[in-house]
């Protein structure tokens, strides 16, 4: 039986969280509602129950469960509000903007006997998907290094996520997404140290990009990069490994591999360039070195949905586990720590 699932927030992501119940194989959409009464308008336009009130939302017995996709200030008062009214809950990301409150969300989940968790939806990006294929087959050896860039060029957008107040931000925005995405990659690695730097170009009141440095206790690293006012973008991701490296341009394109095979050349040509040659920089050719697209993985990201049915069932444990979000909020935490004193910080997380 499909479970009945309620959204309070029909903007941008709530509106997506709507789309994607209404065409569930798991799930149907109870109804929505949102402070707006013209969003709420627009939600009867498109055949969907509006709720007038939330309260009243939360006194439906037939929900099953609740999605919260309201701006990020909002998100604990309504997450609880739903736990205590017996609700499993689905909350956007950032599901908060510190651990404490996160905490608090999470026991309020114990007291009340509800499944919590978190739309960490870019698990299921393509290109990410990739990056964890090669790394997991060890086609190309160990990991040393990941870089992992979004670059845009139009500021933040004119709403809410451009004020402090409410959360706003490229951190809290799309640093949420590729921070989990990483940690998914360094799932057992620890961190010892944070270094981050914000940028102010477009917005004073919160960072319109950031760049994050993550050091590993075992020598690997990772880059984040979050850019707004880029209007040449850098590669998507760029991996580092012992015997090769690997390279997704942008989110449409296949990852391409260069695999080592082997290290010493006999005659290496030195290559001309504007001041002198080098045979450092000089290119490698097929005798040491195998290049070759990766076929873009299958993805589906209902996936999500599925997985959380199925855990309101008792049959699958949750794909996004509060140990895993209560790690990204404190790498944020230690960004914007790491910002403010201009320093790198050290760290066990």
């Amino acid at each position: 039986m499909k479970k009945k699932i309620a959204v309070i927030g029909y903007g941008g992501q709530g509106g997506w969280h709507c789309k994607q119940i209404l065409k569930s194989d798991v799930a149907e959409l109870a109804g929505i509602y949102d402070i707006n009464p013209a969003r709420g308008q627009l939600a009867k336009e498109d055949n969907i129950h509006v709720y007038e009130s939330a309260d009243a939302l939360l006194k439906d017995t037939d929900i099953d469960a609740v999605v919260v996709a309201t701006p990020n200030d909002s998100h604990k008062e309504l997450v609880i509000r739903a736990l205590n009214a017996g609700k499993n809950v689905i909350c956007e990301k950032p599901v908060e903007v510190s651990v404490e409150a996160f905490d608090e969300m999470c026991a309020a989940a114990e007291r009340a006997g509800k499944l919590f968790t978190v739309h960490q939806n870019r698990r299921w990006d393509v290109d990410f998907l990739a990056m964890k294929q090669i790394i997991g087959s060890g086609q190309i050896g160990d990991v040393i290094r990941i870089e992992s860039r979004i670059h845009g060029s139009r500021g933040i957008p004119s709403d809410w996520r451009g004020t402090k107040a409410q959360g706003g931000g490229m951190i809290l925005d799309w640093g949420v997404h590729l921070i989990d995405q990483v940690l998914q990659l360094f799932e057992k690695d620890k961190i010892q140290k944070v270094y981050c730097n914000t940028t102010n170009i477009t917005n004073k009141e919160v960072d319109d990009g950031f760049r994050l440095n993550l050091y590993f206790e075992n020598g690997k690293t990772a880059y984040i990069e979050v850019g707004t006012y880029n209007f040449l973008a850098m590669p998507r991701f760029y991996l580092q490994c012992e015997n090769g490296s690997a390279l997704i341009s942008d989110w449409t394109k296949k990852a391409h591999v260069a695999k080592l095979k082997a290290w010493n050349e006999k005659d290496v040509l030195p290559v001309q360039t504007a001041a002198g040659i080098t045979k450092t920089m000089a290119p490698r050719d097929e005798v040491t070195l195998d290049e070759y697209d990766i076929e873009r993985p299958l993805s589906d990201v209902h996936d999500f949905y599925r997985n959380f049915c199925a855990a309101l069932d008792g049959k699958e444990e949750m794909l996004i586990t509060h140990k895993q979000v209560r790690r990204v909020l404190r790498v944020m935490e230690l960004a914007f720590e790491s910002s403010e004193q201009g320093q790198a910080v050290d760290c066990n997380v």
